[in-house]
């Protein structure tokens, strides 16, 4: 008869390692190395290689790397190491397809149910953005202009909607694109903000989706002119699917 506190009773509970939070250090690392460049895209690196730089065992950079596997920021190649992914336009643009159908409805959802605490938040975020903005500061300025895009889509009420959203950013990062200076401004990047923040400050969910698809639609069709040339009065083909917010509900018959 085994005994329920003794010590070989059989526990479904397993052991906590040490490591596990070393591994959030790794990949942490390892993402913003990709993201600044000095990882390059399609170039190759061993585990052990990247397991010396930071002077730790193997272990948390193989759970770091399978991480951002996961993500579609590295491939692993079989008997030679893990490579960091290119973004292709195609991958650009599919990634910015998917912000679009995600963010508009988030937006929309985020203005009926934001408290006040997260329109302080979002305001603070704005008076960041714009300061940034002054000063010339795009690292700053895009820095900000994420947050502010975390606080719509968590106020949205669906943390992996946010959490996704987060990391299809990071992958357009990998990239190195940008529109600032080439195709439109920072004041003009925070004048398309702010139209989307004033909509949540009067609640209203209509207006709040069309401010954030102006807003995701313009830097969709920016980024693909630049990027692949693309004419930027041509449509992504997805946005017209989003033809209004506002949900409609038929009204059911009643059976007699």
């Amino acid at each position: 008869m085994s005994q329920a506190n003794g010590s070989d009773a059989e526990s479904p509970l397993q052991e906590i390692k040490v490591e596990s939070s070393l591994t959030d250090r790794v990949r942490d690392s390892i993402r913003q190395a990709i993201i600044d460049g000095q990882l390059a895209p399609g170039s190759l690196h061993s585990v052990q290689a990247l397991a010396n730089i930071f002077n730790v065992s193997r272990t948390p950079v193989r759970e770091a790397l399978i991480d951002l596997a996961g993500a579609g920021m590295v491939e692993f190649e079989r008997n030679r190491g893990v490579r960091i992914l290119e973004t292709s336009v195609h991958d650009l643009e599919e990634i910015l397809v998917l912000r679009i159908l995600l963010e508009v409805p988030a937006a929309f959802r985020a203005a009926s149910q934001i408290d006040d605490e997260g329109l302080r938040l979002l305001d603070s975020e704005m008076k960041l953005m714009s300061k940034a903005a002054r000063s010339g500061d795009e690292s700053e300025m895009m820095r900000h202009d994420r947050v502010f895009h975390e606080i719509i889509n968590s106020a949205s009420g669906n943390s992996r909607l946010a959490d996704y959203v987060d990391s299809l950013r990071d992958l357009i990062l990998t990239r190195g694109v940008s529109t600032v200076d080439r195709t439109r401004s920072l004041k003009d990047i925070v004048t398309e903000h702010r139209a989307i923040l004033e909509a949540l400050n009067q609640r209203d969910p209509a207006a709040a989706a069309d401010a954030m698809k102006a807003h995701l639609v313009n830097t969709s069709a920016l980024l693909l002119e630049q990027e692949g040339g693309r004419d930027s009065a041509v449509g992504l083909g997805w946005e017209d699917l989003i033809v209004g917010a506002v949900p409609t509900r038929k009204k059911r018959k009643r059976v007699a």
